[in-house]
């Protein structure tokens, strides 16, 4: 059975578009779609960009932990190329190369042909969600995902109920027994995420409007998040000081809505568009310069709004209006003259770029323009600065294998910079990095050293958001 949210997006294993497989498939071989249906199938002139010369390879984290060409950017355009044209059938098989992209992007970055991979990808998860059955276990596994991640009401609750079942022991008990090493792979990824947060933090709320310290500069609405205001709620705060020390008057809204990230990225189109068009108009009630986000996911796809809405005739131009304000909180303090004074820290920071703040947005030189306005800061590079850490929206938990892998690689890489901090912009990223690096190097997004540096704090101690690393 199918319900509805309050965006009117239909939740459930079934919410992966509005058009029936039989019906579509038909449409589109009498189309010339070849095996996809005539939902916005991959485009045909974007796949012939894609001369195969292989500059993607080195920077794809799955051909980096496989080696197998069907596992990188250049195979998987094969894939669609050959489904596009009739030969190849959407299967099991196809499903799987694709589901395994984590879409990082950075082969986009990488590609001197301007290859567009990343909208590709994204009209070809679609297709794998209408068109090819998962199991019952994925097909469940995805729906508790998705009938959770983007509610915080739902989410304090699981988060609380992960809070006792720290504080009774439970979890010390199944480790200790051996019982956590014989549950599925997805399971034990899922366990081993859950930040050890406390009932305060859980329960504490960013209020909907700071004014400016002083004379003000901008009118920011920020996006509060649904992960990000549960777990990292240390982050949001920290953000709204930073802002309204630099002269900015900050509205959060309030409303438990989710921008639809995590569900377009997972191929649920219908629903991942009612998401944004609610977005749109939550933010519609207030009057406001910019838009802002501290999370790279949530912001690189406030970025596609004007996209994704542009055939939609009663959103397409308020779309285009949104993405328009939308910034990362990194480009605003960039482009704002520093006003609020910065006391030195004395620290050594390991930066990971996050693939949807570096590599959808752009945005790589302001972060580290915003840390180097803090005196006696020092940022140290990172080598395979390109590569993913696994995180990659809900890809550590329904791809875990290779999700481990990736966050084990990131974290030795950091971890040799010899680093005070490690330094992320994604909730995803420091819930990923955190699982992995050594217990004593704190992990942060970057806007808390700023705040640190501001508020004259240590920003060494572990955020309240937190969790203790697995060996």
């Amino acid at each position: 059975m199918t319900t509805a949210d309050n965006t009117g997006a239909p939740i459930g294993s079934d919410a992966i578009g509005s058009t029936p497989t039989g019906s579509a498939a038909r449409a589109g071989d009498a189309l010339g779609n070849g095996a996809f249906d005539a939902v916005h199938p991959p485009r045909r002139e974007l796949l012939d960009e894609c001369v195969h010369c292989g500059f993607c390879l080195p920077t794809c984290p799955t051909y980096a932990v496989t080696g197998e060409e069907a596992e990188s950017p250049r195979g998987r355009i094969y894939l669609m190329d050959l489904a596009a044209r009739g030969e190849i059938g959407l299967d099991e098989a196809f499903g799987r190369h694709m589901d395994s992209c984590l879409g990082c992007l950075a082969c986009v970055t990488a590609c001197p042909s301007g290859v567009k991979y990343g909208e590709l990808i994204e009209s070809v998860r679609p297709q794998v969600e209408r068109n090819i059955p998962r199991t019952v276990p994925d097909r469940l596994f995805r729906a508790l995902i998705f009938r959770l991640f983007p509610y915080p009401r739902r989410l304090r609750i699981a988060a609380l109920g992960g809070l006792l079942y720290r504080r009774i022991g439970l979890r010390f008990l199944l480790h200790r027994s051996g019982v956590m090493r014989r549950l599925p792979a997805r399971l034990r990824a899922a366990e081993a995420l859950l930040p050890p947060v406390t009932a305060r933090t859980l329960f504490t709320r960013t209020r909907p409007y700071t004014p400016a310290a002083g004379a003000t500069r901008l009118r920011v609405g920020m996006l509060a998040g649904c992960a990000q205001r549960v777990f990292f709620g240390d982050v949001n705060a920290a953000t709204v000081r930073v802002l309204t020390a630099e002269g900015c008057d900050v509205h959060v809204p309030q409303d438990d809505q989710c921008c639809g990230a995590l569900s377009m990225h997972a191929g649920r189109a219908d629903e991942g568009l009612a998401r944004a068009r609610a977005t749109i108009d939550m933010f519609a009630r207030y009057d406001l310069d910019v838009i802002v986000t501290n999370v790279a996911g949530c912001g690189s796809n406030l970025k596609e709004y004007a996209a994704l809405l542009r055939e939609d005739p009663g959103y397409a131009d308020k779309a285009a209006a949104f993405t328009a304000k939308v910034r990362d909180v990194h480009e605003v303090l960039a482009e704002l003259p520093v006003r609020a004074p910065r006391a030195p820290l004395d620290t050594r920071v390991a930066y990971h770029d996050a693939c949807h703040l570096a590599n959808a947005q752009g945005v790589r030189k302001q972060p580290r323009q915003v840390l180097e306005t803090i005196p006696g800061l020092s940022v140290q590079d990172v080598a395979e600065a390109e590569l993913c850490c696994g995180s990659a929206g809900i890809y550590n938990l329904v791809q875990p294998d290779t999700a481990e892998d990736l966050g084990r690689r990131k974290a030795r890489n950091l971890a040799a910079v010899r680093p005070d901090v490690v330094a992320t912009a994604n909730a995803g990223c420091l819930l990923q990095i955190r699982r992995y690096l050594d217990e004593g190097i704190p992990v942060v997004h970057p806007v808390q050293l700023v705040d640190a540096a501001i508020r004259g704090h240590d920003p060494a101690p572990e955020p309240p958001g937190g969790a203790a690393p697995e060996r």
